[in-house]
């Protein structure tokens, strides 16, 4: 999903309250997101997201 305030991306892990929990596609610390502020990636964002994992498996 991404995070229209910040325009980050991220794997929705949960629901805290009101808001919906997002962890970076990589890992890292989860932030939480209002439901209204969340949308789908586009085409162009997931494979963006999808690269960056894999790059930083290979340590690129």
């Amino acid at each position: 999903m991404v995070d229209t305030r910040t325009g980050k991306t991220g794997i929705v892990t949960g629901h805290e309250g009101p808001y919906v929990q997002l962890r970076p596609s990589g890992g890292g610390t989860e932030w939480d997101v209002p439901p209204d502020a969340l949308r789908q990636p586009t085409q162009s964002e997931g494979m963006s997201s999808k690269v960056a994992v894999a790059n930083r498996r290979w340590g690129l």
